[in-house]
């Protein structure tokens, strides 16, 4: 039964968790639709500043973001309460502050998350509404009404139960009124985001990055088509802009998902050609197996810990090579490329990803879950559902039906998506002057052309750290053994 505004219910909690942005915020809104005013509240939970897996980069746009959803609030007529401590104390105290009658927040799936939610939900009136998923988890099942386990049933049924369209406009609150006398912290100083992190953050920039790359609004300074129609080729290519670069956003919720996908068919619906619309689906299947990604940690929380499917490799877990790949020393330039893109900047490419986790689990036979944690620990767009299922999938874990076999070749992969090394050459200094015939592989130089180039394979930049034709029979042994 929805409450009716009166003096009664006269201010509710907004607990904004990975929903930073005031567009398509279903928690807010329905908060708004039932209580006279609105406190927004953000809690700085040690227990997670604390984690393993937490990343300073990832931190520093998180902080980023509060202040600029803090901005946007301000705009509309309220602010942003920031408190620090344990969440349940934290909302209990601020909820005797403004006398709340329910506190409102947008659902997550992570272990910990869904943990913390079930015991708070006993001792404080919560109210769930959205979701990171445009279908919550949960909602998307099979015949027999339990969870899909692999990507292609799920995606048709998804596509099925979709309920958007492309004529769809989300929109922002127009005023959100909060009482003024409660008092929050300021929103920590540091860490601060990296010059080298090419992720502005808050909601404003997430909404222009969106139009931009799918061609929702044309500004005059705009040349040629939306890069969405270019995905299916661009997204491949290592030294191009070809990928949309939302992921952070989707991550914390400046961008909605709901956002993403309309905008996705919206760019199908106005394809200049059938290039084009290929380009506009393959984005929206991207973003479908995020939906995929977060309803399996929903449904099979165990993944953080375990293999989805198999049965434990024989990990050799060399902890000098382990060294060597987080540092981008393995010898194979497309590897280090990545691995020195992904400490420096925060982000990696995903065809990087895709390389760099199979090197990782295949040629060098290490856990799936040590680079997971390397990942969390640098990435701005780290997030626990899609990293764990990106990492099981190329570990050959994970939720794909046969992926055992799929090992990818750092030299072939290097070859095809960067074949003029312009991707190698920015993320490797040391190999600038290589000529093109030797930037895959510059163990093969000749030793004039090594001196020509500036480059002594074994001490500018190291030989290879293993064999990879060698290094794929032995994975392939080992994997044999528990399929």
């Amino acid at each position: 039964m929805r409450a009716e505004k009166s003096s009664e219910l006269s201010c509710a909690i907004w607990w904004a968790r990975r929903d930073l942005r005031l567009v398509d915020n279903q928690a807010l809104q329905t908060a708004l639709e039932e209580y006279r005013q609105i406190v927004p509240v953000f809690i700085l939970d040690p227990n997670l500043f604390a984690s393993a897996y937490v990343g300073e980069k990832r931190l520093a746009f998180l902080l980023e973001g509060l202040r600029a959803l803090d901005t946007s609030l301000r705009q509309k007529g309220s602010y942003l309460v920031v408190r620090q401590g344990d969440p349940l104390v934290e909302l209990k105290r601020l909820a005797s502050e403004c006398a709340a009658g329910a506190i409102y927040a947008e659902p997550d799936v992570s272990p910990y998350a869904m943990h913390r939610d079930e015991r708070m939900s006993k001792e404080i009136p919560l109210r769930w509404a959205g979701s990171p998923a445009v279908l919550p988890p949960g909602f998307v099942l099979n015949k027999f009404g339990r969870p899909f386990t692999v990507f292609t049933p799920f995606s048709k049924a998804w596509r099925r139960a979709l309920p958007l369209q492309p004529e769809m406009r989300f929109t922002a609150p127009r005023y959100i009124p909060t009482p003024a006398e409660i008092t929050g912290m300021p929103v920590p100083a540091e860490p601060v985001l990296p010059e080298g992190v090419p992720f502005p953050a808050g909601e404003d920039e997430a909404v222009r990055r969106l139009q931009q790359f799918t061609g929702l609004t044309r500004s005059e300074d705009f040349v040629g088509i939306p890069p969405i129609y270019n995905y299916a080729l661009g997204r491949d290519r290592l030294s191009e802009e070809g990928t949309s670069r939302l992921s952070p956003y989707l991550r914390f919720g400046m961008l909605s998902a709901r956002q993403a996908v309309v905008a996705a068919i919206s760019a199908i619906a106005g394809a200049p050609d059938e290039a084009g619309r290929q380009g506009a689906e393959t984005w929206l299947n991207e973003l479908v197996w995020r939906e995929f990604y977060l309803q399996v940690l929903y449904h099979f929380p165990h993944v953080r810990e375990r293999n989805f499917r198999s049965g434990e490799v024989r990990w050799e877990n060399n902890l000098e090579h382990f060294e060597a790949w987080k540092a981008g020393r393995t010898g194979y330039p497309l590897v280090d490329a990545a691995m020195r893109q992904l400490v420096q900047s925060g982000w990696m490419h995903n065809r990087g990803r895709m390389v760099v986790a199979s090197f990782l689990t295949k040629d060098l036979l290490i856990d799936w879950r040590w680079g997971e944690r390397w990942f969390m620990q640098h990435l701005v767009d780290g997030d626990p559902a899609l990293n764990n299922g990106g990492w099981q999938w190329t570990a050959g874990t994970g939720t794909d039906a046969a992926p055992y076999f799929r090992i990818f070749n750092p030299i072939s992969q290097s070859q095809k998506h960067d074949p003029q090394g312009v991707y190698i050459r920015r993320w490797l200094p040391e190999l600038r002057d290589v000529p093109d015939e030797f930037i895959h592989q510059p163990w093969l130089m000749p030793r004039e052309v090594q001196k020509a180039s500036g480059v002594k394979v074994g001490v500018d930049y190291p030989a290879p750290l293993v064999e990879h034709a060698e290094r794929r029979e032995l994975a392939l042994q080992a994997y044999r053994r528990t399929n």
